[in-house]
């Protein structure tokens, strides 16, 4: 699938959340879950569960802690309740996240057609190879950034991996903390029904 089209959300829309405008706005994003959640068992408590490369230094423990500050309300939002500590918990949660920055491929590009022999956008103007100019240099070029994060839950007492799922979507800036909150809201949007297939979940989040 084009990454491209992972992004429902405006870009407009987007910056002016990162801009800190007040009021609801959408997020939507492309989900996509896996795992085997026993039909007859209630969400139950939960502790986080930080990998050993999560807490070997001081900036990933900061890091980790703002990304479970995120995921809490989500969590909630699904029926869990955090437990007094971790001995005690149901189940352990594991969390992820990343951004990617890339450069578009101007042949992507909708626009594109063939003209006296040559591809031509009137977006990138011609394509690489076509022409003695280099596309990265074009005014237009614009980077993308895919904002992504992941979630696993497991059993504390087997350690079995009981539902995992994963959120992203894409837009002009890298994006803040603030943007982690809609994306666990989208990665429990469902739970506890799984669906393999990446598809389109839309949430609600205030700016």
């Amino acid at each position: 699938m084009n990454r491209r089209l992972i992004l429902t959300t405006l870009a407009a829309a987007t910056v002016a959340a990162l801009a800190g405008c007040s009021g609801p706005y959408t997020i939507s994003a492309d989900v996509s879950s896996y795992g085997n959640w026993p039909a007859d068992r209630k969400p139950g408590t939960y502790a986080f569960d930080r990998l050993p490369s999560q807490q070997h230094s001081e900036e990933a423990t900061k890091r980790e802690t703002a990304l479970e500050e995120a995921a809490k309300a989500a969590l909630e939002k699904a029926g869990f309740k955090p437990a007094a500590d971790a001995k005690s918990a149901d189940v352990l949660v594991t969390l992820g996240a990343r951004v990617t920055a890339y450069d578009p491929v101007p042949w992507d590009d909708p626009l594109w057609w063939r003209w006296r022999g040559r591809l031509f956008s009137p977006r990138y103007g011609y394509a690489p190879g076509w022409s003695g100019w280099g596309w990265r240099q074009d005014p237009f070029f614009d980077r993308r950034y895919d904002r992504a994060v992941a979630l696993l839950v497991r059993d504390r007492a087997s350690g079995e991996a009981l539902f995992e799922t994963h959120a992203s979507n894409e837009g002009m800036t890298m994006g803040s903390e603030a943007l982690l909150t809609p994306l666990f809201d989208a990665a429990l949007a469902e739970f506890p029904q799984v669906n393999p297939k990446s598809h389109r979940v839309s949430v609600q989040a205030v700016r």
